[in-house]
C-alpha cells in the first residue's frame, strides 16, 4: 500500500511535560534513517580493504514549517525558545500509517528567505541528543 506524506506530524514534549503537543504547519520532513560510518579493519596481510559498521550518522535533520509567531504556543516561538536556551526536547515524527520516530534533540531555528508572492517559512535543524527509537504500526 502506498501512502502520501499528508497527515505526517511532528510533536514536541519539553520541560517535564507528560504529553506531546503537535507543532503546527509542518511543510517538509527530512529523509529519516542513518548510514553507519565505516571503520577500517584492514590488516597488512589483507589483499582488499575490510570494514566494520561504525556509528550511525543521521545527518542534518531539517524540518520546514510555515512561519507562525502569533502566540506563546506558535511553532516558531516554541522551537526558537528551545534553540535560544540550548535546551533539548523530545520529538515524535508520526507518519499516516502509524510508524513513528522518537528522539531527543536541540533545535536550531532559521528563518527562510522572503520573496515576492512567497510564504514566510522557517527551518528547524535537529541536533540529536539521543538514539532514534522507531515504533512500527500496529496490525
Amino acid at each position: 500500500m502506498a501512502y502520501s506524506a499528508h497527515q505526517t506530524k511532528l510533536s514536541c514534549k519539553a520541560n517535564g511535560e507528560t504529553t506531546f503537543t503537535e507543532l503546527q504547519y509542518l511543510m517538509e520532513v527530512p529523509e529519516f534513517g542513518g548510514t553507519p560510518e565505516k571503520v577500517d579493519v584492514t590488516t597488512l596481510s589483507d589483499t582488499s580493504k575490510k570494514y566494520l559498521p561504525g556509528m550511525k550518522d543521521y545527518g542534518d535533520l531539517v524540518f520546514k514549517f510555515l512561519y507562525d509567531n502569533a502566540d506563546a504556543t506558535s511553532n516558531y516561538r516554541v522551537l526558537k525558545a528551545l534553540d535560544e536556551g540550548n535546551t533539548a526536547a523530545t520529538f515524535k515524527l508520526e507518519y499516516p500509517d502509524g510508524t513513528a520516530h522518537q528522539f531527543d534533540a536541540i533545535p536550531s531555528v532559521k528563518l527562510g528567505a522572503g520573496a515576492v508572492n512567497g510564504a514566510l517559512t522557517f527551518s528547524a535543524t535537529m541536533i540529536l541528543q539521543s538514539d532514534v527509537a522507531i515504533t512500527n504500526p500496529t496490525a
